[in-house]
């Protein structure tokens, strides 16, 4: 197999974590507006995440936060954002780069990104598949978004149960399972 040197997969994950940022940005220049609020997802094993030691003791693989009603100090850079939730009454701050993130969601509007994980560097082909291109997978998911095993709300009162649930019938970007093994 050829090798792929413009890591198209690379340039399209990096153009939607932009769009995280993007509306991150937003939300700290002018406030959620309406009904929006977002599920973030991200790596708290990865080196460059800073959490508190007790955060990380209690989600030490991946943790789920919410960006609705209290949050402060939201600060949006180039690489990461950082931001002060509510822990237990406690205010916490978290400082997040975006190569962490495994997904991301607005539940007003039924939009959901998900990323590569990050986790082992080999990748899945389709069965069958032998074009060679790299396909970008818009599916609607059929229940809530796969937040798996420790991926639980973390801030304050906003438990997706009380407030109907994860983020259902939205659009999910997945690329992971659409790349090709390098060999």
């Amino acid at each position: 197999m050829a090798k792929d040197w413009l890591r198209y997969d690379q340039m399209v994950e990096d153009a939607l974590r932009g769009v995280v940022r993007r509306a991150l940005t937003e939300a700290a220049v002018s406030g959620l507006p309406g009904d929006h609020h977002f599920y973030i997802t991200f790596r708290t094993d990865h080196p460059l995440v800073r959490i508190p030691q007790h955060l990380k003791a209690q989600y030490p693989r991946e943790m789920t936060i919410v960006l609705q009603h209290q949050f402060w100090g939201l600060e949006v850079t180039d690489d990461s954002f950082t931001v002060t939730l509510s822990f237990g009454g406690k205010h916490e701050p978290l400082f997040i780069p975006y190569e962490t993130i495994v997904s991301f969601a607005d539940p007003s509007v039924k939009f959901a990104l998900q990323f590569d994980s990050g986790e082992g560097d080999e990748e899945e082909e389709i069965e069958g598949e032998e074009t060679g291109e790299t396909v970008l997978a818009l599916e609607k998911p059929e229940a809530k978004p796969a937040l798996a095993d420790q991926r639980q709300p973390a801030s304050g009162d906003a438990d997706p149960e009380k407030q109907g649930g994860a983020p259902t019938g939205g659009t999910v970007v997945a690329l992971d399972a659409f790349r090709k093994k390098q060999q």
